[in-house]
């Protein structure tokens, strides 16, 4: 199964890096490549992809606060995304695990652009709370 691992550092609390994580409601502000969401019932939303307002994909998301760890499931292509925090003094480790499918491995290469990219934007919103 292709994956990618991905750290940087949020010169942030971990909380103000846990208030945009957690909340699917946010992602469009961080997450590249995510242009809308639709919040669902608790742990279920959509997100329609940049470029794509017709092709909406059902996502879960769970959220273990004790822990910093944050897993966003896709439904539709079975990607999965472990976000976790580390506190350090006043600032926040961050590191992102992906996990794709065999039969999503073409999109390696594209995904780490992509969630490069959402790591340092979460990171830089995360700094100016």
């Amino acid at each position: 199964m292709p994956a990618i691992l991905l750290t940087t550092h949020a010169d942030a609390p971990v909380e103000e890096v846990w208030k945009l994580l957690h909340d699917p409601a946010r992602f469009p502000e961080w997450w590249a490549g995510v242009e809308t969401v639709e919040v669902g019932r608790p742990g279920d939303f959509t997100i329609w992809p940049t470029g794509y307002p017709d092709f909406p994909m059902a996502q879960r998301v769970a959220a273990e606060p004790g822990t910093g760890r944050v897993v966003v499931s896709c439904l539709v292509s079975d990607l999965v995304f472990e976000w976790r925090l580390r506190a350090d003094g006043d600032s926040t480790d961050i590191e992102m695990t992906a996990e794709l499918p065999e039969r999503e491995a073409h999109r390696v290469d594209d995904q780490r652009r992509l969630l490069a990219e959402s790591l340092e934007n979460l990171a830089r919103l995360a700094a100016t709370r």
